[in-house]
């Protein structure tokens, strides 16, 4: 996990308290919206992930509803602008296909309208 937030921090310029909570969040939008089985393959890969979801503030319907732009949204509500979320997650996806293997990984992101084009 601190290899994961200190590339975030490095890279996309934002500090390591805020790059946790959007790193729970981006996985706990995964871990919710995509298969169990793949996710569950990508997150036992990635140790001590679970601790950031089940602290990330939780990703609700808010004025954009659910999927891919609530995330956003609550992404953004965080402080993030568009460049910083799309670093976070990019880093997080290249981290995470660094640990799975890039199979289990494109199976979630196929998985989930519109996530392709963020990540």
């Amino acid at each position: 996990m601190d290899e994961l937030i200190s590339r975030i921090s490095a890279s996309v310029g934002i500090d390591a308290d805020v790059a946790k909570k959007a790193v729970g969040m981006i996985l706990g939008f995964l871990q919710k919206e995509g298969p169990a089985d793949k996710i569950n393959e990508m997150l036992s890969a990635m140790p001590d992930m679970q601790s950031l979801i089940d602290d990330a503030p939780e990703v609700g319907g808010g004025m954009f509803g659910g999927g891919v732009m609530g995330l956003g949204s609550a992404l953004m509500g965080m402080g993030l602008g568009m460049g910083e979320i799309s670093g976070v997650s990019k880093e997080t996806i290249a981290f995470a296909k660094e640990k799975a293997g890039e199979g289990p990984v494109d199976d979630v992101i196929a998985s989930i309208p519109g996530l392709s084009q963020f990540v």
